[in-house]
């Protein structure tokens, strides 16, 4: 199914829906979803969990997520992150697990720095959870604004061609040349200047926010794809 997806006009969906399953991998990893039904469930049924309450309190008013989800997500957390915070290494470690057939450590870095929020060089559970609670519970418009930020590297406001190109680069080199053997080493530039043209709509050279939401919003393929993983937990 990717590979008719990489043919379409519609690249950019295949941006988004990476960004989220590299999420939602993350969250597999760390034993908190299995994608089976009743998974949710039984965990909700568990009590014993070590936190601290008042910071749940405060994630539970800035998050879409219950106390009760908070609680299980903070113990998996903990389980797999003794120290309480993620660094990129961990990051890194975690996708090339799970794309083992290509290189992920530059898309996992990108991603680390998008959750990474403080810019501290770790991820804590609060900016952990911020993020994924727009990924998989917020709107359109704020998963939208999450993506503009993955993509605008240098975080200036904007998105350039090459910036683009980077992260396309990134999610070719994670799924592997065993996905996609026939293509050509030019073949991320050729999409992203499509792309980029179909983005840039005054042509200035760069992709504002604005743009970047207007053309997404427009976009079928992209608007389907964000509703693909709504309340998987």
């Amino acid at each position: 199914m990717l590979n008719m997806v990489w043919e379409t006009e519609g690249l950019q969906t295949v941006g988004i829906v990476v960004l989220v399953c590299a999420s939602l991998k993350l969250l597999h990893l760390l034993g908190l979803i299995n994608f089976s039904e009743d998974s949710v469930e039984d965990e909700l049924e568990l009590s014993a969990v070590r936190h601290r309450p008042e910071g749940l309190e405060q994630l539970e008013a800035l998050t879409r997520f219950n106390r009760k989800e908070l609680q299980i997500l903070y113990r998996g957390f903990k389980n797999e992150c003794p120290s309480g915070v993620v660094n990129e290494d961990t990051f890194k470690d975690i996708y090339s697990q799970f794309f083992p057939q290509g290189d992920a450590s530059t898309y996992a870095h990108f991603l680390f720095n998008a959750f990474d929020t403080d810019k501290d060089g770790s991820v804590s559970f609060e900016d952990f959870v911020m993020g994924l609670s727009i990924l998989l519970r917020g709107s359109v418009q704020e998963k939208l604004n999450w993506a503009f930020n993955l993509y605008d590297i240098n975080k200036d406001g904007y998105i350039t061609k090459e910036e683009m190109l980077d992260i396309m680069k990134a999610i070719y080199d994670m799924m592997g040349k065993c996905t996609y053997p026939l293509l050509k080493d030019d073949t991320p530039r050729q999409h992203v200047e499509i792309f980029f043209q179909k983005m840039d709509k005054n042509k200035d050279g760069v992709v504002t926010m604005d743009e970047f939401i207007d053309c997404c919003q427009n976009d079928e393929n992209i608007m389907r794809s964000m509703q693909l993983f709504d309340n998987v937990i």
